[in-house]
């Protein structure tokens, strides 16, 4: 597939009809290096998944792709598994920030608004040196709009109101995106909100603590000379502040736990260079950056603590090169440094901090030998200083590598392979568990191995693709208030994957298998806390269709998982499987230009359920969170 220009984003990208498009390859080809080995098991968000989800969330953000399971129902909660693993363990960054703030276990480190984004992969298992420290199952990238992204080619000004209402827990969002450009300056401002009450499940269950009460917004500002070096500023913040179940990423565990409050406040500000058409051996690009998770907790139970409040934040900066050797090969070689902190406070125990500062320096070459065969690899060397809750101070450091092939057996059959083997370090421990005498001197670094087997095949409008991946990490920190401790985790599986594309129209299934083990021995959901979760069996399924010369678009989608019956270490029932249609029709106005509307019925047959990646399924004394029941919805979306 030919690339595609950087400005085609899913603002713009579109059918004839207007229907935005499911072909994930159209993300692919505006990644610099799609078509490298290592992106052999990235997946990438679609067009329409993303246009699917701007007033959604992470769950509507990720629902395309089986590997990649979003648990918690509501976005404080919402946890992110790839492959299995906890997302924790993988390199997250926006716009080239680090994220992956560690915090309160019980609520989401990686909450990201869908509405900012235009364009997201996840490389699961082996990752490139390039794509930061720490990636030990892989990584994360994220993007947000750029004024480019809102505005038509002869305009200066423009953007776009969406306006959306859920029946069940009557939720109301709208959202504004404004962008202009003048002279090779730029600029964009987005604003959202989503307000409701407790919805109910499709037993008719209503949910303590789940309205909706979030508000998100961006600024940016870019300047860009006529050679080409554009400079960008960005700030985005989402709050979530309301009653929440005592422990938010679960209902209850048989004890008459209240709601209390849950404060969050996530921030993340990135200022970036690059130049826009540099080519040959010298293309530089800088990130400096500052992200922040910050949490309060009231605590009922407890009067004299008054608040709990974590607070996670990490300053990260990011010089490379890019060496363009040919159109085919290239190297990209860099240095890159954070400094993370991570404090808990409350009345009583006063501060409690850990931090660790990084310097890694970082090669990746990406050549394709032959016409049929491409190769990359890489490695990187880090340095970590780490600093414990009582003072004590110790150094960490360490070489990670990772090599991938990929090779065209036919025209039409590709066979891939990957290998990493990468340096963790000691990662900060969920402030609320911060102990301030904390015995540190049998903490390990952390290292992990990643392992990858898989294919590709294209036939006409069809696409196959699979792999077998293991992942596996020694020495992860799973501390608790009374001790720190190392264990090692490994997750085990396969993906499948299926494209077909006919005129105005098409369909994306995934399939993934996973099983998780914690020191040997298959886990539960509360022994894998923080390292990963169990899932089995996954199936994904999308389809749309524009029908020729029609303002209507039609589809839907299937979320399914299999019964889990491999309960192990303290866990005492199954899983029960499940399966969900939701169904939509979108209708882009003839007489009114810019104006879409979108009809949606999620969970069409009324099912109660909980999404796989949800904690507490397979304890009989825990209440999860059940998704919504049947969901009648309208978006309503003005381009101007």
């Amino acid at each position: 597939m030919p690339a595609l220009a950087q400005s085609e984003t899913s603002e713009q990208q579109s059918t004839a009809g207007g229907a935005i498009v499911l072909d994930p390859l159209i993300m692919r080809a505006r990644d610099d290096d799609g078509n490298a080995a290592d992106r052999g098991t990235s997946q990438y968000v679609a067009d329409a998944e993303l246009d699917r989800a701007r007033m959604g969330d992470l769950k509507d953000l990720f629902a395309g792709i089986a590997s990649v399971s979003v648990g918690g129902a509501i976005p404080v909660a919402q946890k992110i598994y790839v492959n299995g693993v906890d997302m924790l363990n993988l390199s997250v960054t926006v716009d080239g920030v680090l994220q992956n703030n560690r915090i309160f276990h019980h609520v989401s480190a990686n909450a990201f608004d869908p509405g900012l984004m235009k364009f997201v992969r996840v490389d699961a298992g082996v990752a490139a040196a390039d794509a930061g420290p720490n990636a030990m199952a892989g990584a994360v990238v994220m993007e947000t709009v750029d004024a480019a992204d809102i505005l038509a080619d002869d305009q200066n000004i423009g953007g776009n109101v969406r306006l959306s209402y859920a029946d069940s827990g009557k939720t109301f969002g709208r959202s504004a995106t404004i962008a202009g450009r003048h002279d090779g300056l730029e600029w964009l401002g987005y604003l959202k909100a989503a307000t409701g009450d407790d919805y109910e499940t499709g037993a008719g269950d209503t949910v303590a603590g789940s309205a909706a009460d979030l508000q998100s917004g961006l600024l940016k500002m870019a300047y860009e000379t006529e050679s080409g070096h554009r400079v960008e500023l960005s700030g985005q913040r989402m709050q979530d502040d309301a009653l929440r179940p005592y422990r938010a990423n679960f209902v209850g565990d048989g004890r008459p736990f209240p709601l209390r409050r849950y404060d969050t406040d996530r921030r993340t500000y990135a200022l970036s260079y690059e130049n826009t058409q540099a080519d040959g051996i010298w293309d530089p690009r800088a990130v400096i950056g500052y992200s922040e998770v910050d949490i309060g907790v009231d605590q009922p139970l407890e009067p004299e603590i008054g608040t709990s409040r974590g607070l996670n934040k990490t300053l990260s900066a990011t010089i490379e090169n890019r060496f363009q050797l040919s159109d085919s090969d290239s190297v990209v070689a860099g240095i890159d440094y954070y400094d993370r902190k991570s404090r808990y406070r409350d009345a009583v125990s006063g501060d409690v901090t850990e931090s660790a500062q990084n310097i890694g320096i970082f090669a990746q070459a990406r050549l394709e030998p032959s016409d049929r065969l491409s190769v990359s690899f890489g490695a990187r060397w880090d340095h970590q200083n780490f600093t414990g809750t009582t003072g004590w101070e110790d150094s960490f450091s360490g070489f990670s590598g990772n090599a991938s092939v990929s090779y065209a057996v036919t025209d039409g059959l590709r066979l891939r392979g990957g290998v990493s083997s990468v340096f963790g370090g000691v990662t900060l421990e969920d402030n609320f568990i911060f102990n301030p005498a904390w015995d540190y001197t049998g903490l390990k670094a952390a290292r992990a191995e990643n392992y990858t087997l898989g294919f590709d095949y294209e036939t006409g409008a069809v696409q196959l693709d699979g792999e077998l991946f293991l992942t596996k990490i020694n020495d992860a920190r799973v501390s608790t208030y009374s001790a720190n401790s190392n264990a090692d985790a490994e997750s085990r599986g396969f993906n499948l994957g299926l494209g077909y594309g006919w005129d105005n129209g098409f369909l994306r299934a995934s399939y993934s298998y996973s099983k998780f083990e914690v020191n040997g021995a298959g886990s539960d959901s509360y022994a894998a806390v923080d390292l990963g979760t169990p899932l089995g069996g996954i199936l994904a399924l999308e389809a749309q269709h524009n029908p020729a010369g029609s303002a209507f678009s039609f589809g839907g989608s299937i979320e399914a998982a299999q019964a889990y019956d491999d309960t192990n270490m303290d866990a005492d029932q199954n899983i029960p499987g499940y399966g969900v249609v939701n169904l939509f029709t979108e209708y882009a106005a003839p007489a009114v230009e810019g104006l879409v509307i979108r009809a949606e019925v999620t969970n069409l047959f009324d099912k109660e359920y909980a999404d796989r990646a949800t904690y507490g399924q397979d304890y009989s004394s825990v209440t999860p969170l059940y998704e919504p029941g049947r969901t009648v919805s309208v978006v309503a979306t003005m381009k101007f």
